[in-house]
């Protein structure tokens, strides 16, 4: 099976992590270095929301640098394997949940308060969804951008950063709802866009 690259740091740091096939688009070993450096000081203690989560690479290298939960919406089956398989290599299993989902649907419902693990609202937010589904993406980070009210919970905590990577000339907007952009790194042709949740 491909690899996905390894854990960079932290208590699983150098674990070689499973790629669910050729058709994925795993985060580079780089990109990873640079997006979690950044990301650092959010870390401890944290809730993750990983989407598209692919291999599970982004959630499982944020557990490994101190967050204490994350959920992982992935809606290919064999790729939901794949991030259990990575999640049992890397030691952290039992502070993770997998959600097999479409992610816009994901995101529509709000969550069950009763599920720690997979409670709203989460810290720290990575979006790493197809390149071609702009609308997609932008639907996505839409909810993310939401207040929340009444049924509808806010998946993002007021302050809590979203990370998006995408394809360098087509870069997500400056605003999305209550998310500002904060930076956008390069690395050929992926970019990515941290964003923070200000307060309603």
């Amino acid at each position: 099976m491909a690899e996905a690259g390894r854990v960079v740091a932290g208590t699983a740091g150098g674990i070689r992590l499973l790629a669910p096939g050729a058709g994925t688009r795993p985060l580079a070993d780089r990109v990873k270095q640079a997006v979690f450096g950044v990301l650092e000081p959010d870390l401890p203690g944290a809730a993750i929301l990983d989407l598209f989560a692919g291999s599970g690479a982004a959630g499982i290298e944020a557990l490994s640098r101190g967050a204490v939960r994350a959920v992982f919406v992935e809606r290919d089956p064999g790729a939901v394997r794949v991030i259990g398989e990575n999640l049992a290599r890397a030691g952290v299993a039992e502070r993770a949940r997998v959600v097999r989902r479409d992610v816009l649907r994901y995101l529509l419902d709000a969550s069950d308060p009763s599920d720690p693990l997979g409670a709203w609202p989460f810290d720290v937010v990575v979006v790493d969804p197809p390149y071609v589904e702009r609308a997609l993406r932008e639907a996505v980070l839409a909810r993310l951008g939401q207040a929340g009210s009444g049924p509808d919970i806010a998946a993002v905590r007021p302050g809590g950063r979203v990370v998006v990577t995408h394809f360098w000339k087509e870069p997500p907007p400056e605003r999305a709802g209550l998310l500002a952009s904060e930076r956008t790194r390069r690395f050929g042709e992926t970019a990515v866009a941290f964003y923070r949740r200000e307060d309603a």
